[in-house]
């Protein structure tokens, strides 16, 4: 039995990685691919009768340990200077507005038909408004350079401001001063802890000599990550910051303190452990999807009852997305159609408390809303032309 396990999960994995080089050809996500692995995975092992335990519960940690690496990997590929700046600007802006209206919007629809109270229900939709950088950033990885800075951007910054806004919502009975203020005191103890753990670690991986380093590293950041959100402090920030502090070395080593941690040596250390990163965040991500589509049941994907008010939100995600990107002055072709429900829309409606969830928001329609985004994400790609020439928006 255990041996039947290995080897399967050995193939599942060695054909994920086949449909990541074949992507940029057939321009097909690989969470499409992935989902109906796993889903396929499952009514071949009901068939036979195989028995495999309750891997529930191991979802939430992939997932966890996924968005970790995802952000970070994300943020080491970004350069960060003077003629970034309204890019990344362009990309909060991108990231923040449609989530924000969708949320408004969406809550308000719930309400209306569900009754449900308003903190509830926009609890249950935030995790609905979030892009999953896990899908976008390796679906675009083919596109040219700025917009692909772009989308890496703004799928980082989506994901930790839907973390913010979700556990905001979460952890406060009531919105007003005391918890607009306790949300800015965390805010900035993130950022305060931020710059201490990215000095501290920058440190140990210059200093480090023996043979295993960056397993440390990467352990130091998980757990930096999952103790900052015990005391519900926005721990993705940390990831984003320690991510563009070592991927933008070579804009900081003027600063006198920057000296002391030999950047010369830490560039090539960062240089190895970004191949690590890359490496372990294809495997996770993977493992991830392959169980969240070994989960999902038929019934859910097929149900009637959601679908069209899955329908119904897709549609809103990309109307405020094209909303958003014409306001900034950003082409639509290929961008309005990157924007994929994926890892962090299951993670966050994992996190909601059971007395907090409401009926109209359940499994199905997470599923359905993730299928139906990375569709039209692949079609939307599928359709860019790829020898036209783009404009450089930035």
């Amino acid at each position: 039995m255990t041996t039947a396990i290995i080897i399967t999960i050995c193939l599942l994995i060695l054909a994920a990685y086949i449909f990541d080089i074949t992507s940029s050809k057939t321009k097909i996500p690989s969470v499409i691919l992935l989902l109906l692995m796993g889903w396929g995975v499952r009514q071949l092992s009901m068939s036979t009768g195989l028995f495999i335990p309750n891997l529930t519960p191991v979802l939430p940690i992939l997932g966890t340990i996924g968005l970790i690496l995802i952000v970070l990997e994300g943020s080491l590929e970004l350069q960060l200077n003077g003629s970034k700046l309204g890019s990344v600007k362009e990309s909060f802006m991108v990231a923040l507005l449609p989530m924000v209206v969708l949320a408004i919007g969406t809550t308000a629809a719930f309400v209306y038909w569900g009754g449900t109270s308003f903190k509830d229900t926009l609890l249950n939709v935030l995790p609905l408004c979030v892009i999953s950088s896990a899908i976008a950033i390796p679906s675009v990885k083919n596109l040219p350079n700025t917009q692909k800075e772009f989308v890496i951007y703004e799928s980082s910054l989506s994901d930790i401001l839907g973390v913010v806004f979700f556990n905001f919502v979460a952890f406060n009975e009531a919105f007003g001063f005391s918890s607009l203020t306790q949300f800015v005191g965390q805010l900035l103890a993130i950022i305060l802890i931020s710059f201490v753990a990215t000095g501290a670690l920058s440190y140990l991986l210059s200093k480090i000599d023996h043979h295993i380093k960056f397993a440390p590293i990467i352990l130091l950041i998980i757990l930096i990550y999952n103790v900052s959100k015990v005391y519900h402090l926005p721990a993705l920030i940390f990831i984003l910051i320690f991510g563009l502090f070592l991927g933008n070395l070579d804009e900081i080593k003027r600063f006198g303190w920057v000296e002391r941690l030999k950047p010369n040596v830490l560039d090539r250390e960062v240089a190895k452990f970004k191949e690590i990163v890359i490496e372990a965040t294809f495997v996770i991500r993977v493992l991830f999807f392959l169980l969240f589509g070994y989960l999902m049941e038929s019934a859910e994907i097929f149900n009637p009852n959601t679908f069209v008010w899955a329908v119904g939100i897709v549609a809103g995600i990309f109307v405020a997305r094209a909303a958003a990107l014409k306001i900034y002055g950003i082409p639509l072709s290929p961008l309005v159609f990157v924007a994929p429900r994926g890892l962090i829309t299951i993670l966050l409606f994992l996190s909601i408390p059971a007395t907090q969830m409401i009926p109209l928001i359940n499994k199905s329609l997470i599923i359905q809303i993730i299928i139906l985004t990375a569709l039209i994400m692949m079609a939307g790609l599928m359709l860019n032309k790829k020898g036209e020439p783009e404009k450089d928006t930035h």
